[in-house]
Order: C-alpha cells, then structure tokens, then sequence
C-alpha cells in the first residue's frame, strides 16, 4: 500500500524509481572511492611512522639510550640522535682530522678480505650518487626496455674498463632504479650518445620514482 503511492508520485514526476536508486548507488560508491584515496595516504604515513620509531629504539645500544634513563620514554628520540649523530659526522669528516680518521677507517676495511669488497662496492656506489660540485649531472634519461619508451636513471661512472674496450664503445653505467622501492634495480650499460643527461636533481627524480610518476618534476 505504502509503495503504490510512492512508484506513482515517481511516474508523474517523470523519474523512474529504479533511476533514483542508481544514481544514490552511484553517488555513493564514489563517496567510498574518494575515502580511500584520502586514507590511504594517511594510513600508510602513520603506519610508517609508527614503524621507524619501533625501529628507532635498537638504533641505539640499551645502556647509551637516554629514554632508559627517563621517567617516560620520548617516542622518536633516537631517530633525533641518529640525524644529529650523523650530521656530526659528516662534518668531522670534512675536517682535517676528521679526514686522517675516516682514512683510517678506509684503510682497515680494505684490509679484511670479505669485508673490503662490499665497502669500496657500496663507497663508490655512494660516492656517484652523491650531490657533485660543478655542472656534472648525474640523472639521465634512456630509452629502455626497448625503443619509444623511457626510463629514469642515475649515471654512477663512465665505463672505462674491459666492457667498453671489447665494445669499442664509450659507455656510461646507468643505475636504474624500481618504483616504488628504489633500493633495487638494474645496472645497465648504455653509449654515451644514447644517453640524456637531465637537469632535474637527485632529491627531484628519487621522488619522481618513488611517486610512480605522480610527482613531475618542472622544467628548469
């Protein structure tokens, strides 16, 4: 009874009941659609963060952390000291006993027979991508994996060794990163010709690939 008059006051209106419905569903699963992706940003944000200050804890030896000490504990306290820690060092290492030290250093890893060949692999690593001074750039654009399509990478070294000799070709050690994780990738070998060096800088195309290209970097 209550539905008769409700289809027909619909009709005379014009709109079809079922149209109404559609259009609530519709409404509503983009409602839904947009919740997601405001949350998920959010989510994925506190969950990270929660997760490096749980990390953050074994940063540093129980007996040196100041939170044991405390009459509570400061979440993200030892984060704060690794940034200030290594902020130090860096400039230490800029210093002229901070360079005898770090020479040091350098000497006796490459001493150890396992540990010398994973040290100087990841030092030269860091030192390519490391921000240069002078008009050298380092980010580059290649066209892989095949013709037409492109790809950011970074320019760790010329190659100078076997691999250009029996090309008999000027290559350049290209670095191409995966998205969203950067940490691993390919190590191609590309012709210097084929390669486009691009103005954009580290920070800029390290972003670039983590957003899966959500973040486009201006022209310079």
């Amino acid at each position: 009874m209550f539905l008769i008059p409700l289809f027909s006051r619909e009709l005379i209106l014009g709109i079809p009941f079922f149209s109404i419905s559609t259009a609530y569903f519709v409404g509503s699963n983009n409602y839904f659609i947009t919740g997601i992706v405001v949350l998920i940003p959010i989510g994925i944000t506190l969950y990270l963060t929660k997760f490096f200050i749980s990390v953050s804890s074994k940063l540093i030896p129980y007996e040196l952390n100041p939170n044991t000490y405390l009459p509570f504990a400061i979440p993200g306290l030892e984060i704060l000291l690794a940034i200030i820690f290594i902020t130090l060092v860096g400039s230490l290492s800029l210093s002229f006993i901070g360079k005898k030290i770090l020479q040091f250093v350098n000497d006796l890893f490459k001493r150890i027979p396992i540990l010398r060949t994973i040290y100087s692999a990841i030092g030269q690593m860091t030192e390519s991508l490391a921000p240069k001074k002078g008009d050298r750039k380092s980010v580059v654009l290649i066209e892989y994996p095949r013709k037409g399509s492109w790809a950011v990478g970074f320019a760790t070294k010329d190659n100078e060794g076997e691999i250009s000799k029996k090309t008999n070709k000027n290559l350049v050690n290209i670095f191409v990163p995966t998205t969203p994780n950067p940490t691993s990738g390919f190590l191609l070998m590309f012709p210097k010709e084929e390669v486009l060096y691009l103005d954009m800088s580290f920070e800029e195309a390290s972003k670039f690939i983590v957003s899966a290209g959500t973040s486009n970097p201006q022209a310079k």
